[in-house]
């Protein structure tokens, strides 16, 4: 998965692309619940697995964007770097995760995501 991330986000280092897989799946770890939460970490690498399910999920959860502003305010970094690295990451955790448990993933986090994952965000018809 590392390898990945480095690639598509373009990181120059393994220690880069580390450092924005765990400030990603640490907040994704605050996000998700139940059946998808533990769903997630049997199908991510080991590594991976214990970053994501090292949080304790949070009471009220964060819109796409909020996700984001709350990941930039953590680090301090810019908005722009940490959508980069939230998309780079959430691709490769989309890959790992497959069309079905993806469904439930967007299905049970508020709107906004879709995005993030490298998914087309789906409203229904009004």
């Amino acid at each position: 998965m590392l390898e990945k991330v480095r690639y598509e986000g373009a990181y120059p280092t393994r220690e880069r692309a580390d450092e924005a897989v765990r400030l990603v799946l640490s907040g994704l770890g605050r996000q998700l619940t139940g059946d998808e939460r533990v769903d997630l970490a049997g199908r991510l690498p080991l590594e991976a697995a214990r970053v994501l399910t090292a949080q304790i999920p949070d009471n009220q959860p964060l819109t796409g964007w909020a996700f984001v502003k709350d990941l930039a305010a953590r680090t301090g970094a810019s908005l722009a770097t940490t959508r980069w690295d939230t998309g780079s990451v959430l691709s490769a955790v989309a890959d790992h995760a497959g069309p079905d448990l993806m469904a439930r993933i967007l299905h049970q986090l508020p709107t906004g995501y879709a995005l993030l994952f490298g998914r087309a965000e789906l409203t229904p018809a009004a």
